[in-house]
C-alpha cells in the first residue's frame, strides 16, 4: 500500500490533427471483464461522521442525470452553473443556474448521498499502470499502452474526480491500495453483464470509468464556444445530456458551422502528425501512438465530416473548461464515452459561438 499522495501532470495539447486509425469497433473475441477489477464493495464508513464539500451532492446527481460539470470536487464553478442550467432547460424548469425548490426537487430522482465508502479491488489495483509514461504527445511513441500512471489518477477517473478531491475526502495520510477503504463520489459501479467483450477493450474501459454502456440515443450535437458546453438532443429535439468542452484556441479557432460524425473510434491509435500542431517543430517524426486515457485524445475519438477535427477525450481531465485546445473539442474520458454511447456516424454536429 502507498499514501495518498496528489499527482501534478502537464498540461496536454489536444489535436487538429488527423483522425485515428481503427475506425470500426468490433465486439469479437478478447478476455473477459473481471469482476474483481471493477466492483467496489460499498463499507460501512468508520471514524465518525464526515462532511462532504456543500456542493458535492449536486454534481454528483447532476453527472449521473447526464448533465456533467466536469471533475466531481464539491467546488463552486461556473461549471456548475452550466450543468444546472442544461438540466433545468431539459426539465423545462426556469433557467438560472440556482438551485431552486424546483430544481432540488427534480434533481431528487438521482440518489441524495453524495459519497460512498468504498472498498478498492486488488484487480483494480494492480494496474496495470505506466509510471514514466511522458505527458508530451511527440514522446509517447514506443509504449504499448497509454495508460494511467499510478493507482491514484486510476480512481480519480474511476469516480470523476481529482487526486486533489480523494486526497481531501481521506486525509493526507490515509493510505490506498488493493483492500483499503477510501470516501469517493458516489459514481456507481457498471452491471458487469450488460458489457461485451470485444478486441479494442472497450467494455473495460467503460467499467473502469464508471460509465453504463447503455445510453439515450442522439440526433444532434450542439457545441457551443461561448458557453463552453456540448449538448446532445434526440430525433424529437429534446436535450437528452450537457457536457462541458473545451474548444480551440486563437491559433486554431473551433470551426464554426454544420458537420456530421463520420465514425466512432473506441480506445483509438492515433496518427501524431507535427505537422498538424503550431507550436511543435515540423521536424519531428510521424509516429503511432497505442490506446490508453492518457493518449492526446484520451480514450474516445468522433471524426468529423471537418478534415482532422473531431471530439474526443483527453488525459487532463481537470482542465475540461479552463484551458484552450488546438482546435478539436475536449471532454473528460467518462463524458467522452458516455458521448460515444450515445451517437453513431451521421449525427448531425453543429459548431456555434
Amino acid at each position: 500500500m502507498r499514501q495518498l499522495s496528489i499527482v501534478v501532470l502537464l498540461p496536454l495539447a489536444a489535436c487538429n490533427q488527423p483522425s485515428p486509425q481503427n475506425q470500426e469497433t468490433a465486439q469479437r473475441d478478447a478476455p473477459a471483464i473481471v469482476e474483481d477489477s471493477t466492483r467496489f464493495e460499498d463499507v460501512e464508513a468508520a471514524g465518525g461522521a464526515f462532511t462532504p464539500p456543500p456542493n458535492l451532492a449536486i454534481e454528483v446527481a447532476l453527472d449521473r442525470l447526464g448533465f456533467s460539470s466536469g471533475v466531481i470536487d464539491g467546488k463552486p464553478t461556473r461549471l456548475d452553473d452550466l450543468a444546472l442550467r442544461g438540466f433545468q432547460a431539459a426539465n423545462d424548469l426556469a433557467v438560472s443556474g440556482k438551485l431552486d425548490e424546483a430544481t432540488r426537487a427534480a434533481l431528487s430522482r438521482a440518489p441524495v448521498e453524495p459519497l460512498r465508502t468504498v472498498r478498492i479491488p486488488q484487480g483494480f489495483a494492480q494496474g496495470p499502470f505506466v509510471p514514466d509514461l511522458p505527458a508530451e504527445s511527440g514522446k509517447q511513441a514506443g509504449f504499448d499502452h497509454l495508460g494511467y500512471r499510478n493507482l491514484m489518477e486510476a480512481l480519480a477517473e474511476r469516480f470523476h474526480t481529482t487526486p486533489e478531491t480523494i486526497v481531501s475526502l481521506n486525509g493526507p495520510d490515509a493510505r490506498i491500495g488493493a483492500g483499503t477503504v477510501i470516501r469517493v463520489p458516489n459514481v456507481a459501479d457498471v452491471d458487469t453483464a450488460n458489457l461485451k467483450a470485444d478486441e479494442r477493450g472497450w467494455s473495460a474501459t467503460l467499467a473502469a470509468l464508471g460509465v453504463a454502456p447503455v445510453q439515450p440515443q442522439a440526433d444532434k450535437l450542439v457545441v457551443s464556444k461561448s458557453k463552453g458546453s456540448l449538448r446532445a438532443f434526440d430525433s424529437a429535439d429534446k436535450l437528452l445530456a450537457q457536457f462541458p468542452v473545451t474548444t480551440g484556441s486563437e491559433h486554431d479557432p473551433l470551426p464554426i458551422g454544420n458537420w456530421k460524425i463520420l465514425g466512432v473510434s473506441r480506445n483509438p491509435d492515433f496518427h501524431y502528425n507535427p505537422k498538424l500542431f503550431w507550436d511543435v517543430s515540423d521536424k519531428q517524426p510521424d509516429r503511432l501512438l497505442k490506446p490508453g486515457p492518457n493518449g492526446p485524445v484520451g480514450v474516445v475519438w468522433l471524426d468529423l465530416s471537418k478534415d482532422h477535427y473531431g471530439i474526443h477525450g483527453t488525459g487532463e481531465p481537470a482542465s475540461i473548461g479552463h484551458s484552450e485546445s488546438h482546435g478539436c473539442v475536449r471532454l473528460t474520458n467518462w463524458d467522452a464515452a458516455r458521448l460515444a454511447q450515445m451517437v453513431k456516424p451521421g449525427v448531425s454536429v453543429v459548431f456555434e459561438e
